[in-house]
């Protein structure tokens, strides 16, 4: 059986196909996994010097892009070094997709050798492309199913994915770092009408061991199981999930819902669609919420959201990931736009990544301040949750005037709603918010059921915003 215990010498790396631990052993590879962060810095500065000078030589785009850099790109010498290479962002790479289509000049391979095409939907913008070579989509397994042997996934279990196979690359991540791992794969998707309904009756027929999902679609499986006459605890077998695309899995009492709902455990997961394999944000079967930064595959630096400079340990700011092992079309210190804090825990797992102890709880670009307050949507559903009376679902209607302050009015269903005599409920919901938030908040009640469910993302903030 093939060993894979030492970091890969090679760039990129060449991973045995035919290795899987045994069931009993806690790491896919304990080498990188466990060493000591400092001695790890100098494999990932190998293979960032490799990427970054593979790049360069190889993408007319980052030859522009790097034209003014302070450091040689084709040889850096110190991670400090590849801090100063310049922030790509979304813009930057619709840019240049609109400029050189369709990949853009990032594609560092022929186009005749991409495997695989994929994107964002372009729902708030251009789309953005994703070609994908071949080489590229194996370790892209390799990675996913290191990762989900952390979760807990082992090859006896049985993976329902059940969220929408189509450009989104989140599925067909999770389906093949499952297959690459050995488990016994149900690519059920998502999306359909009357999908959910349908789900919940082979959940209960073929009893999956482990779902993938978005949070908010775990929830709504179980709520229309209950609504079919099924108990998701009972009829269903899941011992754990593992969740991407919304920040839930790591909100406390989302967590304690869905773990007490189906009698299993979840793990946090997901960086972005650009930087697959995009589990390089995860937790592990042993982690209680947020997720480890898996270094050595997708190399994670936290920033000041002003001046984009590097933040220590410790510190809130933005995650930018780099690709370390990407010959197709690399990401290097892309910015991501969300809001996480980074820790160094002691987790029983052994492994020593830095850690997003809350997971990404929130979007630079969707932090909402109310009278100097930042409050983050999260932290709201956080508090919604703990309400008895929350009916499942919120909005957030964000209102503001040329020249005034935003204005927050909380949308929550609730339980037993009684359109007659709201205002003593509407009350201690807002008493509830203004003391867990810092800052009085307005509240308008709705029946359970107002809002729609969702089969993927929860879009949860409606901005109505005059600027």
């Amino acid at each position: 059986m093939p060993d894979q215990t030492t970091p890969e010498t090679t760039w990129p790396p060449n991973y045995p196909a035919g290795y899987i631990p045994p069931d009993e052993q806690e790491h896919w590879s304990p080498g990188p996994e466990t060493m000591p962060p400092e001695k790890r810095d100098a494999l990932i500065l190998a293979k960032l010097r490799e990427q970054v000078r593979y790049a360069y030589q190889n993408s007319g785009f980052y030859r522009q892009f790097y034209i003014d850099a302070p450091v040689d790109p084709e040889n850096l010498r110190t991670l400090q070094e590849f801090a100063q290479l310049p922030i790509l962002t979304k813009d930057d790479i619709r840019q240049e997709q609109e400029a050189h289509p369709p990949y853009g000049r990032f594609l560092c391979v022929p186009p005749a050798d991409v495997f695989r095409v994929h994107g964002t939907s372009g729902t708030t913008g251009r789309p953005t492309v994703f070609g994908i070579g071949r080489g590229d989509w194996q370790r892209i397994a390799e990675a996913h199913a290191r990762i989900l042997w952390a979760a807990g996934l082992r090859p006896h279990d049985l993976v329902m994915v059940a969220a929408v196979f189509s450009l989104y690359v989140g599925s067909w991540g999770a389906l093949v770092g499952a297959e690459r791992l050995g488990a016994t794969s149900f690519p059920f998707g998502g999306g359909a009408p009357g999908q959910t309904e349908r789900a919940a009756e082979w959940a209960a027929m073929v009893k999956p061991t482990a779902l993938y999902a978005t949070p908010s679609y775990a929830l709504y499986l179980a709520e229309t199981a209950r609504a079919m006459g099924l108990d998701p605890r009972q009829d269903f077998a899941f011992r754990f999930m593992f969740f991407s695309g919304e920040p839930g899995a790591s909100v406390p009492a989302t967590r304690r819902l869905i773990e007490d709902t189906f009698g299993c455990y979840i793990v946090d997961q997901g960086s972005m669609a650009e930087m697959t394999p995009w589990m390089s944000n995860s937790g592990c079967r042993h982690l209680p919420a947020g997720m480890h930064l898996w270094q050595d595959i997708v190399y994670t630096e936290m920033v000041d959201p002003q001046s984009r400079r590097n933040l220590p340990i410790g510190a809130e700011g933005v995650p930018v990931y780099s690709h370390t092992e990407r010959t197709s079309q690399p990401m290097i210190r892309y910015w991501s736009g969300d809001i996480a804090q980074w820790e160094m825990t002691d987790c029983p797992c052994g492994r020593t990544y830095p850690t997003l102890t809350r997971g990404i709880y929130g979007r630079a670009d969707d932090m909402i301040i109310v009278r100097g307050q930042n409050i983050f949507p999260s932290r709201i559903e956080d508090i919604l949750r703990s309400i008895p009376v929350f009916g499942g679902e919120f909005r957030l209607l964000l209102e503001r005037e040329p020249g005034q302050l935003d204005r927050l009015t909380i949308q929550t269903e609730v339980l037993n709603y009684n359109p007659t005599a709201p205002d003593p409920l509407r009350e201690e919901i807002a008493a509830t918010l203004r003391r867990a938030l810092g800052v009085a908040v307005s509240v308008d009640l709705k029946p359970a059921g107002e809002f729609e469910r969702t089969q993927f993302k929860a879009r949860r903030i409606i901005d109505h915003r005059v600027i």
